[in-house]
């Protein structure tokens, strides 16, 4: 990915960005060699964002934590001072609150482009989470 010619950046992904990822792990450790941070932001409560970065082996520098999207991008740009701050999300709502608290918005398709990033195949992780159970089963 193209990243402005500098390293000096905090990266956040929306989960729902990061679940469109066919890769999550990978996608992180991609994003470590350009990036100073990376970390994952959602509305989510903190036991579905930390269930999903488990599964998927992600190392995550910061996480929002019990708070919403738009104070934990306001807390995270104090917290870690880089020259760039970009928000990886999947629609309008992600991309204004990017303008409203000063970090570059990328929708995920644009980022996965970029950097070379695979989508995940049209299964969601909703689908592929699915209760399966069995009609002879208890």
């Amino acid at each position: 990915m193209d990243s402005g010619g500098s390293t000096d950046m905090t990266l956040a992904f929306e989960l729902e960005a990061l679940k469109a990822l066919a890769d999550p792990n990978d996608v992180f450790n991609n994003a470590r060699q350009w990036t100073e941070y990376v970390g994952v932001v959602s509305e989510k409560p903190t036991y579905v964002v930390t269930n999903f970065t488990r599964k998927h082996r992600v190392r995550q520098d910061f996480f929002s934590g019990p708070r919403g999207v738009e104070e934990s991008l306001e807390n995270i740009a104090q917290q870690f001072d880089t020259d760039r701050h970009v928000f990886v999300g999947v629609d309008e709502d992600d991309e204004a609150l990017a303008e409203a608290t000063g970090w570059e918005f990328l929708h995920v398709e644009d980022a996965a482009d970029a950097a070379g990033w695979t989508l995940a195949s049209g299964e969601s992780e909703a689908e592929s989470t699915q209760d399966t159970s069995r009609d002879d089963w208890p």
